[in-house]
């Protein structure tokens, strides 16, 4: 499908979500999983218990807790890419306190909107949220951010590479970030990864999980770490409209599988080799993470 086309399908999807006319995405419901004729799927984390936690920000479209180990300091300027409805630039701004900053940025208007009425109830004056793209992130100057946070939304993003070469350029030296995404690992069948209802549900526009972080490392990033893993398992009958009945038993024999990581990764300081949790591994991937199976009903 053509990529203006994808991102126009994106656009449409998530502005109609945020306006509460339809449930689809990675998950929007309160019970954690969509329930539409198009998509059903479990990804959302629990976020009730957090800090800063605000329910009407809340539409259940991510797939981690990606504030969870962004190692947010007091003071911190965060910025939050997808920024949704604001869940997760709240929680944020919970951290930083009323001396640091939080921009959130998002491409669809009526997500930007509704965040800025969430935030105008809650009073919030060094939080703000602006329309804009990841892989050209215009209105936001460079070396800026010390924290960059993002959940499951650089799948949606067609050109990968520009996108971290953005989040490099607004990070400031010593900075980093942490994003939960959907990846994949083996071979997805084609249809699956084709299907612009797909690209809407996050599942389509991820990325095969060693390219991913490839694409990580060659933007600049060191200390690259997955922090937490869990496996989605997708319904049989949504994966029936992609194949046949052989393809299904072939993909579910082949140990490939899509997956929900959170990626820590810094972006050091010239000369450095030291990330901000102690390790001093400057190339490769450190995997921390104990994986989590998780099964959509």
């Amino acid at each position: 499908m053509d990529k203006e086309k994808i991102k126009s399908e994106i656009k449409k999807s998530y502005g109609e979500i945020a306006k509460g006319n339809i449930q689809v995405g990675c998950c929007s419901t309160d019970n954690g999983c969509c329930s539409t004729d198009e998509f059903s799927t479990c990804m959302a984390e629990d976020y009730s218990e957090i800090i800063g936690y605000q329910k009407d920000a809340d539409l259940s479209l991510g797939c981690g807790l990606p504030t969870e180990i962004a190692n947010i300091k007091e003071g911190d300027t965060v910025i939050d890419l997808g920024s949704g409805a604001g869940n997760d630039a709240f929680i944020a701004r919970s951290i930083v306190g009323e001396s640091g900053k939080v921009i959130g940025i998002d491409m669809t208007q009526e997500m930007v909107i509704r965040a800025l009425q969430n935030n105008q109830k809650l009073g919030y004056r060094n939080v703000e949220f602006v329309l804009g793209e990841i892989e050209n992130m215009q209105s936001i100057q460079s070396s800026i951010a010390d924290v960059i946070i993002s959940n499951c939304v650089m799948n949606l993003v067609l050109d990968k590479e520009k996108a971290f070469k953005e989040i490099f350029r607004v990070l400031k030296p010593g900075g980093h970030f942490s994003i939960s995404d959907i990846v994949y690992s083996g071979s997805i069948p084609v249809g699956v990864l084709d299907a612009s209802e797909m690209h809407v549900g996050c599942v389509s526009g991820a990325s095969e999980k060693d390219e991913y972080l490839r694409i990580i490392e060659k933007e600049g990033f060191r200390n690259i770490q997955i922090k937490k893993e869990r496996k989605i398992e997708l319904p049989d009958e949504l994966l029936f409209k992609y194949m046949n009945d052989q393809e299904l038993i072939d993909y579910k024999n082949s140990g490939s599988g899509i997956f929900s990581v959170t990626i820590y990764a810094d972006k050091l300081e010239e000369g450095n080799c030291s990330d901000s949790s102690g390790s001093c591994c400057c190339k490769g991937v450190t995997n921390n993470s104990k994986e989590e199976t998780k099964k959509s009903t």
